[in-house]
This record gives C-alpha cells, sequence and structure tokens, in this order.
C-alpha cells in the first residue's frame, strides 16, 4: 500500500485552469473529458500553450468545467458542454459561435477552439531556466515538442493520458519555494496521492521524502479493483 488517492483533477481545455471532481471515469484516453479542447494558433496551427509564458500566459486567467450532457450547448454526438469562465466573471461555451473571436481578442492572438488536433499537431515549450533568468516577457529559447506521443491518437495531451503527482513531491516543491507554497494547477495533475511519510512497520525504510514516484517508473500502480496505470515517465518538471 502506497498510499490513498487524495484529489482528482481534469483539465477540459489544456492550458486552462480546471475542475477538481469527486469521482471521474477513466479509461484508456484519461478522465473522461480531460483536455477534450485546446486553441489552436490560427496562422501557425500550433497548439496554444502556457508553457510559452511570453505568447500564452493569459490561459491561466481561464477556467473550464464541463456542464450536464442534457444542458444547452451539448454536441450532436451528446457530449456535454464546456462552459469557459472569463477574467470578468463572464461565461461562454466552448461550442459559441463568437469564442473564436472573444477568446483570440483575450488573448492577443488569432485562435480557433479545436475538438481534434490538426495532423502533426507541435507546441512550443520555453526553456524555463532561460525564463527564470530573463523573465516571462523576454523572448527565449524554447524547444518544439509534438504532442500525444505517450497517448492515444486525437487527443491534446502533452505526452500521455494521466499525470500523477504525490503529496511528497508537491510538499518539497513547497519548502523549495521562497514562498514557502506551491500552486497544484502549476503541474496539471490528473491524480494526487498521499503518501506516507512514516515507515508502515517497525525497522521498514523510510520513504523518500520527496519525489517518491520517480522509482514507480515502468512499474503498474493500482487504484481501487478496477484501474491499473501503467507508470511511463517521470514528469520533465
Amino acid at each position: 500500500m502506497l498510499g490513498t488517492v487524495r484529489t482528482l483533477r481534469r483539465y477540459p481545455v489544456k492550458s486552462m485552469l480546471g475542475e477538481e471532481l469527486a469521482e471521474a471515469d477513466v479509461t484508456w484516453r484519461g478522465l473522461r473529458h480531460d483536455r477534450r479542447i485546446a486553441l489552436v494558433h490560427r496562422e501557425t496551427g500550433k497548439i496554444a500553450s502556457a508553457k510559452n509564458p511570453r505568447l500564452w500566459r493569459d490561459l491561466l486567467t481561464l477556467s473550464a468545467t464541463v456542464g450536464d450532457a442534457g444542458e444547452a450547448g451539448a454536441t450532436g454526438a451528446g457530449e456535454p458542454p464546456v462552459r469557459i469562465a472569463l477574467p470578468d466573471g463572464r461565461t461562454l461555451l466552448a461550442t459559441d459561435e463568437k469564442a473564436d473571436a472573444i477568446l483570440s481578442a483575450l488573448l492577443g492572438a488569432p485562435v480557433r477552439v479545436a475538438h481534434t488536433p490538426p495532423p502533426g499537431a507541435t507546441l512550443e515549450r520555453s526553456k524555463p531556466e532561460e525564463v527564470l533568468a530573463a523573465g516571462i516577457d523576454a523572448e527565449v529559447g524554447h524547444d518544439e515538442t509534438e504532442i500525444g506521443t505517450g497517448a492515444p491518437d486525437g487527443t491534446f495531451f502533452d505526452f500521455a493520458p494521466l499525470h500523477l503527482i504525490t503529496s511528497a513531491t508537491l510538499a518539497h516543491i513547497a519548502e523549495l519555494s521562497p514562498r514557502g507554497t506551491v500552486e497544484v494547477e502549476r503541474y496539471r495533475p490528473n491524480i494526487i496521492v498521499s503518501v506516507p511519510t512514516e515507515p508502515p512497520t517497525p525497522g521498514a525504510p523510510t520513504p523518500s521524502p520527496a519525489f517518491p514516484e520517480n522509482a514507480w517508473v515502468g512499474r503498474h500502480l493500482h487504484i481501487g479493483d478496477e484501474l491499473m496505470l501503467h507508470i511511463l515517465s517521470t514528469t520533465p518538471r
């Protein structure tokens, strides 16, 4: 027994703030409705991602939630609507015909709401060390990466369809931060696992105080009776 599930989260629109859930359906495509939609730059065809803060940091002023299938704005396929909360308190359905224009004006770039990624979709990931040194407004180096190489086709995940992080890792990051706190939304996890900080039995080794999930790569993790995850990789951040 490694720990217990503390929190479930999903992010219906890529790089926007999301919602906390009491329960969630999980399939081979991840949490249902997670990263269901993304914004695509209409001229470059690249996915809008807050990993390039100079261009897209205002995405973090928006949040997205999933409604009920019977609500207005549901798709013809019976998918419930995705509602985007704007900084001024207004809400906008992702299917609204004015969504592209409103979001483009807010973000200062021509974007469109995309329900499926364009072929070979990529995003720009700014080099974090350069951002820290020069500030978020500076033009710094970046890597261009193809999205979803560890996820099913047609999804907007950076890599894999689920992201897990432990309470120990979050606590350690907070300790390292000059502010002494950490915003879990920064890491976009779907599952936060609370892990013990004391040995489970007398004489057993003390669990690692930080980043214990790094030792789980290549292994299978059971959550409850039905869900089994195969841990593919550590998180670069």
